[in-house]
């Protein structure tokens, strides 16, 4: 009869290309692994894993016994969790996914507070141009600014995010003047290619309530935000971004917001959680956590004079 153990042993070896990888995994020789597997073979009759091929391959019963091994894992995991929930233990592993900009300045310092707090978790940050993408069921927590995602996952505002309008002083001295939206379509402006969204057309609310769209055509453009910055700073044109990342660089002159008057829509830093990890311990203490550190968000903080 297989055990626990026999299946976690055998999951490590079929998420692995070699016995090699398997016995870092497991931290163990390849001889060790060889032989554990040939037990593990003799046990149930069968072949496992073609190992005639330079990588390692599962046989049709090696594939049923590997599907198995996953079931039974998450039914391990999930006990595991809710025992350690009714003892109000924060253990297990957490898994985290956030954009790379937003996650590396704000959310990586919360992980290593609470991995410091909580010596019985661990935890891994996936940091990715597009967090929202991933599969919620992944990861205990999905760090994502902008609009939520599928209504079958729970979403918590973490931070409010006002989306800004703003160029260099370079740029802006040099220009025709803005006073209304539909100024746009005679400047340079910038767009971020970040996700689906249709980004070149820019929706303002100004402040009687009355709504402009513009349709832009960007004179430069990449998927990566950090870089439409450094070209709007160097006074290449207009550009549309979060508060959290330029609201420093307003502060300190190197950035003057545009219509100041005229809102856009928000891009609000949220948690999407998938409905088991939402009642997980440690995601509770995770996000408990990373709240209070966006409260009052630190971005604004920094910019105050």
């Amino acid at each position: 009869m297989l055990t626990s153990e026999d299946l976690a042993f055998f999951s490590i070896l079929a998420g692995s290309n070699s016995l090699a990888e398997s016995a870092r995994k497991l931290n163990v020789t390849p001889p060790a692994v060889t032989q554990r597997l040939r037990a593990l073979e003799e046990k149930v009759g069968v072949r496992l894993i073609d190992r005639s091929g330079p990588r390692l391959r599962l046989t049709e019963e090696g594939s049923l016994v590997a599907s198995h091994s996953v079931i039974v894992s998450n039914a391990i995991e999930s006990l595991s969790e809710a025992l350690a929930d009714r003892r109000g233990s924060v253990r297990g592993h957490l898994r985290i996914a956030a954009p790379h900009g937003f996650g590396r300045t704000y959310v990586a310092p919360v992980v290593d507070a609470f991995a410091r707090e909580h010596s019985g978790a661990t935890a891994t940050l996936q940091l990715s141009d597009h967090p929202a993408a991933l599969l919620v069921h992944s990861y205990d927590v999905v760090i994502h600014i902008g609009a939520p995602g599928h209504l079958d996952q729970i979403v918590t505002t973490l931070a409010p995010n006002p989306r800004i309008l703003c160029a260099s002083p370079k740029y802006l001295d040099a220009a025709t003047p803005i006073s209304v939206p539909t100024d746009l379509a005679h400047h340079r402006c910038l767009a971020v290619r970040e996700n689906d969204e249709d980004v070149t057309l820019w929706r303002f609310k100004g402040p009687r309530q009355e709504t402009a769209t513009v349709r832009i055509d960007p004179v430069m453009s990449s998927n990566d935000g950090a870089v439409i910055r450094e070209w709007a700073i160097a006074g290449q044109g207009l550009m549309i971004r979060s508060e959290w990342n330029v609201a420093a660089d307003i502060s300190e002159g190197r950035l003057r917001q545009v219509l100041p008057n005229w809102t856009l829509p928000p891009a609000d830093i949220v948690a999407m959680l998938g409905s088991r990890h939402g009642r997980s311990a440690r995601t509770a203490a995770f996000l408990a956590m990373l709240r209070q550190s966006l409260k009052p968000p630190p971005w604004l903080v920094a910019s105050t004079p």
